[in-house]
């Protein structure tokens, strides 16, 4: 049986294990087909079964309403950066951006080669280490959009609620790091979007919910793959999708909606979060980064007291088969990401490891 470590990292994050081992299983051959998926032709029927299917899954996991298209695209969301504010931002208009961190930053340097943008928030003076109030808010009137960052990796903050923007005014949401761990309310948004390689599947799908009255935006003078009315037309197949990241995504859905979908998923991503945050702030030892009522329930950031010990705890638990627990470079630390697929099993041996660490070095 092959060996498997716990995989903390951020992203491409651990993937389900049964998700794995069916595709390795029809890697070869798809059943009645006699092709693997990475060799059919994304013209032919049994591609347009699968990605119908995997559309299908979304529409019932999130109760996707009628009026929304659902696109798989490639080039992650740092590509979706530019393309909200290209089809989305209209002439004359702003574009207001909340600003929580890294993620939101470099969201707003492309949407400024566009056209007008407003901060329209943020927590830059605390470190992003919260998310901001209603009342540090501050819209742009007949503001084009209002755009977030739900959950912000490097810093470890989640939004648990939706900012109040003005009526009318569409919320575009960059959801990478935390789509579909728990229930969500589609209609709330005019676009979310979200890179596969976290919660979804293998990097290479971006995973795209758009407002259908906002593909009208879309200006026929932008470049055919950068406009969302097109991708829409043409059913996500205007060009070659990425085929395989699309067929895994697929396995991963199927997996959610067998685990008792949002509701369920949700259960467990807050069971798991909340023994790890218990740990930490069970003593002195640990430090977690995050203000409590921001934490995030994907990606827990943390301290100690000095970066040498940091060091330390990173090459022992590397060495104890705990990956990936080095935070970010522009912040340090450590960070353990814990997405829907990450197992329950492998955050009570984290805590383990970190109680006898604490013990030897406190």
């Amino acid at each position: 049986m092959t060996n498997r470590i716990y995989n903390f990292s951020a992203g491409p994050a651990v993937l389900p294990l049964s998700v794995l081992e069916k595709a390795q299983r029809d890697l070869i051959a798809l059943p009645g087909v006699g092709m693997s998926v990475m060799e059919i032709s994304h013209r032919s029927a049994p591609f347009e079964a699968i990605i119908g299917k995997a559309e299908a899954d979304i529409r019932a996991l999130a109760g996707i309403p009628d009026n929304y298209k659902v696109l798989f695209l490639q080039g992650g969301a740092t590509t979706q950066f530019s393309m909200v504010p290209l089809n989305l931002l209209t002439e004359g208009r702003t574009a207001d951006y909340v600003m929580t961190g890294s993620w939101a930053t470099k969201a707003l340097k492309e949407a400024k080669r566009v056209g007008a943008t407003h901060e329209t928030g943020s927590t830059a003076d605390t470190g992003y280490n919260r998310i901001p109030g209603d009342a540090e808010l501050a819209f742009t009137q007949d503001a084009a959009y209002v755009h977030m960052t739900s959950n912000n990796t490097i810093e470890g903050t989640e939004w648990h609620r939706l900012p109040q923007i003005p009526d009318g005014v569409p919320l575009i949401a960059d959801a990478s790091s935390d789509i579909f761990s728990g229930p969500i309310d589609i209609s709330k948004f005019g676009l979310i979007y979200a890179g596969a390689q976290k919660n979804l599947g293998p990097s290479g799908v971006t995973l795209v919910i758009i407002r259908e009255d906002l593909l009208a935006r879309s200006p026929k003078s932008l470049h055919t793959m950068l406009n969302y009315n097109i991708h829409a037309d043409n059913g996500s197949l205007y060009n070659t999708p990425p085929a395989f990241g699309i067929y895994v995504l697929g396995l991963v859905i199927e997996w959610l909606l067998e685990h008792g979908g949002l509701p369920g998923i949700a259960a467990v991503n807050e069971r798991k979060a909340g023994k790890l945050y218990a740990e930490l702030d069970r003593t002195g030892f640990w430090r977690p980064t995050a203000q409590k009522d921001s934490r995030s329930l994907m990606n827990v950031t943390f301290r100690l007291g000095t970066e040498d010990l940091e060091k330390q705890f990173i090459k022992e638990a590397t060495a104890a088969n705990f990956d990936g627990l080095k935070g970010h470079r522009d912040v340090g630390g450590m960070r353990a990401s814990i997405y829907n697929a990450f197992p329950e099993r492998g955050v009570d041996d984290l805590i383990a490891f970190m109680q006898e660490f604490e013990r030897r070095n406190g």
